[in-house]
């Protein structure tokens, strides 16, 4: 048996990937129910209350990818940048991870939507200094190393920071969800659910794109093809 840092970092790895990729697929399925205009308010309620509960596992598994990914490629020597740097790493990431659930637990009030904003922030920060360092590394910049053989790391982050582009706008999309239901709580209104169901059709057709990226990161961690 090799339990090595490297070997459990891996398994964890595996793990957040899956809850990525269940947990969108979860999401998407539930968000059928959420729209369903012929269903009671209440139990679209419930089922909105599920896809978040499901969410909330995709989104922890989006955030641990990074610290996981970075921390392992250390260890390939992909990632130069160890010691100290994968100490913030792990920290940011980690405040970042407690951020999301915080915003989870307060999420049907005005302070859950705050923290859900705040989240989304991160995103708009983090998305361009991802794509940054992944181009810059292709092109042998650094921070990661570009050489032959050595490349499908910093396009494996590129891909990840592009998904992130996605996700925000999915994350767009369930926050409607709450405003939206508080409006309906008030009574019918057929502005609302056009916009709840123009809002899913979008989410629904940019799941596919989400998960062909999911797989492509996948592919590349497990190929490492260039």
């Amino acid at each position: 048996m090799d339990v090595s840092e490297l070997n459990v970092l891996r398994w964890l790895h595996i793990l957040a990937m899956v809850y990525w990729l269940g947990g969108e697929w979860g999401v998407f399925q539930t968000s059928y129910n959420v729209v369903n205009r012929k269903l009671p308010l209440d139990e679209r309620r419930r089922h909105m209350e599920t896809a978040y509960r499901i969410d909330i596992l995709a989104r922890s598994g989006i955030i641990l990818l990074l610290p996981l990914g970075i921390h392992m490629g250390h260890l390939w020597t992909v990632n130069p940048h160890g010691g100290g740097w994968l100490v913030l790493n792990w920290t940011l990431a980690l405040a970042w991870l407690s951020l999301c659930w915080a915003a989870f637990f307060f999420r049907e009030t005005d302070t859950g939507i705050r923290l859900t904003r705040i989240d989304e922030a991160v995103r708009f920060v983090l998305i361009p200094l991802l794509l940054l360092a992944a181009v810059s590394s292709l092109l042998g910049h650094g921070p990661f190393k570009g050489d032959p053989g050595l490349r499908w790391f910093a396009a494996k982050v590129g891909i990840y920071a592009l998904l992130l582009v996605i996700g925000l706008k999915l994350r767009f999309i369930m926050r409607e969800w709450t405003a939206m239901f508080r409006r309906l709580a008030a009574g019918p209104d057929a502005a609302v659910e056009a916009t709840l169901e123009r809002s899913i059709r979008t989410g629904r057709g940019l799941a596919y794109v989400y998960w062909i990226g999911i797989a492509s990161v996948g592919f590349l961690g497990a190929t490492k093809p260039f």
